[in-house]
């Protein structure tokens, strides 16, 4: 009885068969994943190349469309939210507005002076505008797109969850259409 080796053959499958599915299912996770992640990234390159050219300002909603067209086949269910902001070049993006730190305590308050870059009336940690932007201006395009994973592998391993959320950003410079408008002086404000 200890030297028959009949049923082995289903028994190391069975203890095998979990480990090999799961690492499976990952993988094919992963694989959605990147070819998403491709997928947009192809699309908002071009959805941004179309933004650049004079008269693109007001058909966002058309330019966005270009890029959920690209990604439903993919993800129909797949949540897709757009953001874009004007710079007047490509090193003021993401930057803060300057101020002057006169209580050296690294916050803009009480008081301080600061530059209102974008024109809104207060501080901002982003110094750009929102929305297409003028001739030349550098316009961050930001694309997030949130979609239920097709494969169940958030209740396998830990730190997974059931959606996954990735995002698409380029930046480019609107091309230089008509007359360049002078780039105004920026006001100046108080932090509260």
């Amino acid at each position: 009885m200890l030297r028959d080796e009949r049923g082995v053959s289903i028994i190391e499958f069975a203890l095998i068969a979990p480990v090999l599915l799961l690492m499976l299912m990952g993988l094919l996770d992963l694989a959605f994943n990147m070819y998403t992640t491709e997928m947009l990234q192809g699309a908002i390159q071009s959805a941004a190349r179309n933004s650049t050219i004079e008269g693109a300002s007001g058909n966002d909603a058309q330019l966005d469309g270009i890029v959920t067209t690209a990604v439903r086949p993919v993800s129909p269910s797949a949540t897709l939210t757009f953001n874009r902001r004007a710079y007047s070049s490509f090193t003021e993006a993401g930057r803060p507005e300057d101020y002057t730190d006169v209580d050296k305590d690294g916050t803009c308050n009480h008081g301080e002076p600061f530059e209102d870059a974008n024109g809104n009336g207060a501080w901002d940690l982003d110094r750009g505008k929102a929305g297409f932007g003028g001739a030349r201006d550098a316009v961050l395009y930001t694309v997030t797109v949130n979609y239920q994973r097709p494969f169940p592998v958030a209740g396998f391993i830990p730190g997974q969850t059931k959606n996954f959320t990735l995002s698409a950003v380029t930046v480019l410079r609107n091309q230089p259409y008509g007359q360049q408008s002078v780039n105004p002086v920026p006001a100046t404000g108080n932090c509260t």
